[in-house]
């Protein structure tokens, strides 16, 4: 899937006006630097890096966190807990949603996908254990596609020289 950012920059700033938040040109750069990452998740670092080569030579770590809390807040990125990384939510538009991260452990590509029904599971079941959520990050870590089938590729091509010798 491929991604208009300058649509979708012009989106959020229409949704931020709608909500009567202010999204400063620091936040609406640090959200650009994170849409060009679409599949992918990126540290507050490198993105502190990318900041400073790309628009503020000066910016500091707060000025990134800062940014990061805003776009968190208003739901136009997510978090990956198990990296601490951050992506922008392809599902922005919609008020609520529940979804999964799917995360390569090789080529590192990140994938939202939304899920129905589980939220009501999680719910059932922690009201069973009579504890209350009040939030779920769903995450997977494995092989992508594209990766399962190149390491297949590659394990039975090594199999097969090895058996061969």
């Amino acid at each position: 899937m491929h991604i208009n950012i300058q649509t979708l920059l012009i989106q959020i700033k229409k949704i931020c006006e709608h909500r009567h938040v202010k999204l400063t040109a620091q936040r609406l750069e640090v959200l650009r630097l994170i849409s060009q990452q679409y599949h992918q998740s990126i540290s507050a670092y490198d993105l502190l890096n990318l900041l400073r080569t790309s628009s503020l030579p000066h910016a500091k770590p707060s000025t990134i966190y800062r940014a990061l809390h805003f776009l968190l807040a208003q739901r136009f990125i997510h978090r990956i807990e198990s990296t601490n990384k951050f992506m922008l939510c392809k599902y922005f538009l919609e008020l609520s949603h529940n979804f999964v991260f799917f995360i390569c452990n090789h080529c590192k590509q990140v994938t939202e996908q939304t899920i129905k029904g589980v939220e009501e599971i999680l719910h059932h079941t922690a009201k069973l254990r009579g504890f209350v959520i009040s939030n779920n990050i769903i995450e997977s870590h494995g092989l992508c596609f594209n990766c399962t089938n190149s390491t297949h590729v590659s394990i039975t091509n090594s199999s097969f020289l090895s058996q061969r010798k």
